[in-house]
């Protein structure tokens, strides 16, 4: 049966900002299709044709730097909810708060993440702070400002590390050279990115393990997933690159293979939920998130990042979770625009009073 509902779809138009995604020299790798720019289109266009089979009004809407333009069709459209996949605006990741903030300034329902936990879980130090106030397990970090490289013998970290954009999500900028051994490689990996992206880098301490992810659905735990390694040739770091995310034809992402479930024992399983679920409230999560996670070689588990709004296209880890919880592809979009809709219900309760 068909509800009378008018959803429209947000997402941020196609738009590349950096020279190279990839964290290395292009002359490092093949040119190769980078499908998280040609695949957003057909996904958002996919999901529009499953939702239209489940409310009478569907549309999408592209945002870009034309804001008012942005507002003036907002308001044309006047949806009941706004299903909410922005995550940038003209490829820059720190404006995705500012998108549902401007959300709630018009007082429209969307679906996902409020502004504080976009832009708190973005910034990757300021969500250590938070994980630590809760005592959570993350890697020990350093913050270098961009530039500044002066600090590089005084950090109190132990080697390897790992270097990353501290305001920048999908693996931008991490590659095979991301992890560093000492600090003439850290220098070098620094320096690298401080002129490819001008922006501030996190180093973290690299935690030798296996990797999970646990997407979180409405506050519920859906099987967890394992990125096996053991495909990668001797020699790469066992981490999940932005080619091993976007670049169906590089080593990493041949090599980089979901399981979903993972193979846990009962007592490892019960504790990455635990920890993952502490996470999720910690950030203040809502509707959707994906906890990723490193289980050191003691079995300990390590926070190392909290994905709000993650990435939910079909073949996306989140949507192979909610499939081995038992969801088809149109379940999932439904269940997350129905969070949307509920609370839609009861601020219009809440309004009558």
């Amino acid at each position: 049966m068909i509800e009378e509902k008018n959803i429209l779809i947000c997402y941020n138009a196609p738009c590349s900002v950096y020279n190279t995604y990839s964290g290395k020299e292009k002359d490092d790798y093949l040119e190769m299709n980078d499908l998280s720019e040609t695949s957003l289109v057909a996904e958002i266009e996919n999901a529009a044709a499953l939702l239209k089979n489940y409310y009478s009004t569907v549309n999408t809407l592209a945002v870009t730097n034309d804001i008012q333009d942005f507002i003036k069709r907002l308001k044309l459209y006047n949806p009941d909810v706004i299903f909410n996949f922005v995550e940038a605006v003209e490829g820059i990741s720190s404006y995705e708060f500012c998108i549902a903030g401007l959300y709630e300034l018009l007082d429209f329902d969307y679906t996902g993440n409020r502004p504080i936990t976009l832009g708190n879980c973005l910034n990757k130090e300021r969500a250590k702070r938070i994980l630590k106030a809760y005592n959570i397990n993350t890697p020990s970090s350093f913050t270098f400002k961009y530039g500044e490289v002066s600090d590089i013998n005084k950090i109190d970290l132990n080697y390897p590390v790992i270097l990353k954009l501290l305001t920048e999500d999908a693996s931008i900028g991490i590659s095979e050279n991301s992890v560093v051994n000492n600090a003439d490689e850290l220098k070098k990996q620094i320096e690298y990115l401080f002129a490819e992206y001008k922006t501030n880098v996190i180093a973290e301490e690299y935690i030798e393990g296996r990797e999970l992810n646990a997407a979180v659905l409405g506050g519920r735990i859906m099987p967890v997933s394992e990125i096996k390694f053991d495909g990668l040739p001797e020699g790469l770091p066992k981490i999940v690159t932005y080619e091993g995310k976007w670049m169906a034809e590089s080593v990493y992402y041949k090599n980089t293979v979901p399981q979903c479930p993972a193979d846990l024992s009962a007592g490892l399983k019960a504790v990455v939920e635990d920890i993952a679920l502490k996470a999720y409230r910690a950030l203040d999560c809502r509707d959707y998130a994906r906890v990723d996670i490193r289980v050191n070689k003691e079995g300990v588990p390590f926070v190392i990042e909290i994905n709000p709004n993650p990435d939910i296209s079909t073949d996306s880890g989140f949507a192979r979770a909610a499939s081995a919880a038992g969801l088809s592809y149109a379940e999932l979009l439904m269940s997350i625009s129905g969070f949307a809709l509920e609370r839609k219900k009861y601020d219009t309760k809440f309004a009558a009073c």
